[in-house]
């Protein structure tokens, strides 16, 4: 098991922009992907993914009403997927925007997996073993 000891305000705070982040990104991401189906649109689909999936298993955490204590698997699940997420959309926004297409969409897609891939990696290192 693993157990954070962060303070309610903070958590508020990285909730707020973790949770910017990734709908930013994901918003994003599903307008390139309405467009049309393009190396750009499926290379931004990943970390969408991912970050959906650790946001379904932090619902799912939630309502189990295990925020502040959880199993290593439900913690790499949500905060591990939803960190890498951030992290590998931020690496695709910057393929995207340098190599693709050159729109505000990536710039947007950028800050979005940045936001999401600091936030999300505060809360998932604020979790330590319980002893």
């Amino acid at each position: 098991m693993y157990e954070s000891k962060i303070s309610t305000a903070r958590w508020i705070v990285y909730d707020i922009f973790g949770n910017i982040g990734w709908i930013t990104y994901c918003i994003c991401a599903g307008k390139l992907l309405r467009r049309d189906i393009s190396p750009a649109s499926v290379l931004a689909l990943l970390p969408a993914v991912l970050m959906l999936v650790g946001i379904v298993e932090l619902i799912s955490e939630r309502i189990a009403k295990l925020d502040y204590v959880l199993p290593k698997a439900r913690l790499y699940r949500g905060f591990g997927a939803l960190t890498l997420g951030g992290i590998t959309g931020t690496v695709a926004a910057v393929v995207i925007l340098l190599c693709m297409e050159r729109t505000a969409l990536p710039v947007w897609m950028l800050g979005g997996g940045a936001l999401c891939a600091v936030f999300a990696g505060l809360l998932f290192r604020e979790y330590h073993p319980v002893e």
